[in-house]
């Protein structure tokens, strides 16, 4: 937790790995996740590494991967996530992975061609029995009853007309029989027909049974068709008319014995293909078993294998060709487990040759570790939205944890509203741990899921500065007494019955004894919510409000640099930035906020009608003159308002000039060269005491110190001019900024107090039976407006514009965010939360 207030302190180490025992070491730092590695050859490309091979043989096992999870996909069953999380595996392990992966696959493969094979083998033979039987229907029509029984034929040539009539005319009748699509009959009869120009008889009829479509898996009714005709050439017409509308012919015998026995025939080999299929269906669910068992950690073992070859590949080799050297960030308090975890490796792998760790002096800037836990998680990726902090930098998220929903709730105060959304947060924080709302699909909800203690901390403050309000639904709600008696008003005045009915608003004079009896306990006293000027009351009490607490806001922020002086040992930037920064925004903002104060204590009610105006007073402060219509607050405020203004102006230029003068004073130092020692270099052009991938140029200039950079002091002025003008302008500009605390506020309520008016006191018109059915539908409509505007829309509204006073206005006063995070090289996700 104490790397929250700051980054924690990270160093540049080598890892020296001997060999055979690198591997092992790479996994057991991947599970712990300390490290984040740095490629040492940024120009060699990733086809040239050393360990490329065994790379691709991940990427190939990988595939195969793939090809059995569609297979199970195809299945219709879903490889569930691995149980538990397996280590990498060794050389030999990853060998029989991929040998028995391979044979799964193979095997997969023919049992699926097979079982393909069979379906569509039994698919046909069921269709040709359908053929057959619809065929046999039409070719052996029964004659109409008064009809004298037609002879049979005494050969197979048969006239299709009536040979009483053409009997001079005698055609071998032929068929063509077949299944059809039923989108394309249609247009297969029309083509029939118009190519063959009517020497032809075709009969279609539905199939009995839906069978499977082998183009797309889908179940449909098939066509059957049988066409007789005569002549050659009107067949050779319809076979070709048939392929070309993807048609599947069968052999249609053309005597009515051959057809009895083909389908005696058929009937047989559908039942033994019913029985092969079936075992083949009960091997193939077998081997589907298998890869459903064995997959998902197969996947993880290999991607963590993967994963160790791509930071293996990162590594160099020493000048003797016998040592791996990684470089890592590595933060400092994890480097006795950096120790345990290479020595951890070593023993596994069997090596006799311990590996181990050495930090590395640097001139770069580390990267930003800032450990959180799921409290805490949401607040800091508040403040990472605006800019990572950069090395050791103070960091704002553990005061945003109080400022964030404090500043959200004084825009949002109302306990109603605030307990629903509280009752909402708390509802995802004592279900977190349940699957179905950690593994949700929708973006909006996961955020809503990720910032689940942001909300519940954002209600409970609403719920706060609801009850600082009086306002629960807009409705004003009477905790303790009122302060106001109206009894003792009407007794001490001429309230007569003719008055009183001419004067349908009534004041309430302070003044007047025991008409107003001290403050209310806490908050609001509910009787303002009956006065005709609440509006205009609470109009000053927030606006005054909302300056006192940006001027506070600003002032910690620029209190907070002082950590960040101290720390990075710049002293001189506490009297040439802190101190004149101070100045400027108390002498100037700090005594408006006294003003304020001290005039809320010093005029009572009976003085109130003689109050000078503070606005005024501020105005004249910055033109150096006094208004005598408007009294001073204090004897002596003319010369202190002049003092403050002449200490607020003399001020800036001494933070214009301060630091770019200290600069150019200091600009003749020459950074002494640090004392390495004897060295040798690990690697090839690598000198001694240097990271082993910084450059010439890098050491040389020093890195990122700012010491040994060549001071250009024109450049240095600009930017603390542009430094100046933003505080100083911005002082201004943000504490106006801070007025966005009242508006929201004013409309948060107003809109609360429109809703109630126009929807919810509807239903309470009626007070008979009838009344309260109708209450039913109007209370629905009343909370779905509440949510979708007031909670959703006026929400949203208010934490956006929290977000802009916390990155602008509050954070600009001390924080750079110009760092980058540690990212760990970890097996495991979120290995820091």
């Amino acid at each position: 937790m104490g790397s929250l207030f700051r980054s924690e302190e990270v160093c540049l180490a080598q890892l020296f790995l001997q060999s055979a025992s690198a591997y092992s070491c790479i996994s057991e730092l991947g599970e712990r996740g300390l490290l984040e590695f740095r490629d040492l050859n940024p120009k060699v490309s990733p086809f040239q590494r050393r360990f490329v091979g065994e790379v691709r043989r991940c990427e190939e096992m990988e595939k195969t991967f793939t090809f059995l999870q569609q297979e199970l996909r195809a299945a219709g069953r879903v490889p569930g996530p691995c149980p538990e999380s397996p280590r990498a595996p060794a050389a030999r392990e990853a060998l029989r992975v991929q040998e028995q992966s391979e044979q799964l696959a193979q095997e997969l493969r023919e049992v699926s061609r097979n079982h393909a094979s069979l379906r569509g083998r039994l698919r046909d033979l069921r269709q040709c029995l359908h053929v057959l039987r619809e065929g046999q229907r039409f070719t052996s029509q029964p004659a109409p009853l008064g009809t004298p029984p037609r002879p049979p034929a005494l050969s197979e040539r048969e006239p299709i007309l009536d040979p009483s009539l053409h009997q001079h005319l005698e055609r071998k009748i032929s068929f063509v029989a077949g299944v059809i699509h039923p989108w394309r009959v249609t247009a297969f009869e029309r083509l029939l027909w118009r190519a063959c120009r009517g020497y032809l008889v075709a009969s279609f009829v539905e199939m009995p049974e839906p069978m499977e479509d082998p183009a797309t898996g889908e179940s449909i009714t098939w066509v059957i068709f049988l066409i007789s005709y005569w002549g050659e050439q009107i067949g050779q017409k319809i076979r070709k008319i048939s392929d070309c509308f993807h048609c599947q012919v069968y052999t249609y015998p053309e005597s009515e014995a051959s057809r009895t026995e083909a389908i005696t025939r058929l009937h047989g080999q559908i039942q033994e293909l019913s029985v092969t299929l079936e075992e083949t269906e009960k091997y193939l669910a077998e081997v589907l078993d298998r890869v459903a068992q064995v997959l998902p950690t197969w996947r993880v073992q290999v991607q963590k294998m993967k994963a160790i070859y791509l930071v293996l590949n990162q590594c160099s080799f020493d000048v003797t060709k016998k040592c791996l050297i990684a470089e890592v960030w590595c933060p400092v308090r994890d480097l006795t487990q950096v120790q345990e975890a290479l020595r951890q490796g070593s023993y596994q792998s069997g090596s006799s040759v311990e590996c181990f760790v050495q930090r590395v002096p640097t001139s770069e800037s580390p990267p930003t570790l800032i450990r959180t836990n799921k409290f805490t998680a949401g607040f800091q990726s508040i403040v990472d939205a605006y800019g990572v902090a950069s090395y050791q930098e103070v960091n704002p998220a553990p005061y945003a944890i109080i400022t964030f929903p404090f500043i959200f709730a004084i825009m949002f105060g109302d306990v109603g509203h605030g307990l629903l959304m509280f009752l909402f947060a708390l509802w995802m924080v004592l279900y977190e741990d349940s699957p179905r709302l950690r593994q949700g699909t929708n973006e909006i909800w996961l955020m809503f899921f990720e910032g689940r203690y942001l909300i519940l901390l954002m209600g409970a403050f609403s719920i706060y500065t609801g009850f600082i309000y009086n306002e629960c639904f807009s409705k004003a709600t009477a905790i303790f007494p009122s302060a106001w008696s109206v009894a003792t008003m009407a007794n001490h005045s001429s309230w007569s019955p003719a008055y009183l009915a001419t004067h349908p608003s009534l004041t309430l004079d302070p003044n007047v004894t025991g008409v107003f009896q001290g403050p209310y306990p806490f908050g609001i006293d509910p009787i303002w919510s009956l006065a005709t000027n609440h509006l205009n009351f609470l109009n000053s009490f927030k606006m005054k409000m909302s300056v006192v607490l940006g001027i506070v806001h600003m002032g910690f922020g620029v209190v907070l640099g002082v950590f960040n002086h101290v720390h990075f040992q710049q002293r001189h930037r506490l009297v040439l930035e802190f101190l004149p920064e101070m100045i400027f925004l108390l002498a100037l903002f700090g005594y408006l906020v006294f003003l304020v104060f001290y005039k809320w204590i010093k005029f009572s009610a009976s003085e109130s009608m003689v109050a000078p105006s503070i606005l005024i007073h501020f105005i004249d402060m910055f033109l150096f003159t006094s208004n005598a219509e408007n009294l001073p607050l204090y004897p002596g405020q003319v010369p202190v308002q002049m003092v403050l203004v002449v200490l607020a102006l003399a001020s800036v230029p001494v933070l214009l000039l301060g630091m770019p003068l200290y600069q150019w004073c200091r600009q003749g130092a020459r950074r002494k060269p640090l004392a390495t020692g004897e060295q040798e270099p690990l690697l090839e052009g690598q000198k001694a005491g240097n990271s082993v991938n910084a450059t010439t140029e890098d050491v040389e200039s020093g890195g990122h110190s700012p010491d040994t950079k060549h001071l250009d002091f024109a450049e240095i002025f600009m930017h603390q001019a542009i430094h100046t003008i933003e505080y100083c302008l911005g002082c201004v500009s943000n504490t106006a900024s801070y007025l966005r605390l009242w508006a929201l506020s004013l409309a948060h309520a107003q809109l609360s107090e429109v809703l109630w008016t126009m929807v919810m006191r509807n239903g309470f018109v009626g007070l008979s039976y009838v009344g309260g059915v109708v209450l039913v539908p109007v209370f629905a409509a009343f909370a779905v407006l509440t949510v979708a505007i007031l909670l959703v829309m006026e929400g949203l509204s208010a934490f956006l514009h929290a977000l802009r006073l916390h990155w602008v206005e509050f954070q600009n006063k001390f924080y750079v965010g110009a760092g980058y995070k540690l990212c760990p090289f970890a097996f495991a996700p979120d290995t820091w939360e």
